[in-house]
This record gives C-alpha cells, sequence and structure tokens, in this order.
C-alpha cells in the first residue's frame, strides 16, 4: 500500500494531521482557561 502513494504524500499528510492536533489542542486549551476564569 505503500507503494501506491508517493513518499512527499506521506510526509505532508503527517505534517497536516500534526499542526491540526495542535491546533485543536491549543483551541480547547483556550476554551478550558476561558471557562475556568468566569
Amino acid at each position: 500500500m505503500a507503494e501506491k502513494f508517493p513518499r512527499g504524500l506521506w510526509v505532508r499528510l503527517i505534517i497536516y494531521v500534526a499542526v491540526g492536533h495542535v491546533f485543536a489542542a491549543f483551541v480547547y486549551l483556550l476554551f478550558t482557561l476561558g471557562a475556568q476564569n468566569q
């Protein structure tokens, strides 16, 4: 299955997933801190 996709596509996919998770964690942290401050 790895032979069907070029290596650059896998690298780009991993980067997108990592950035998406970091962004989601940052937004979740903002909402959590905002709820605690009220």
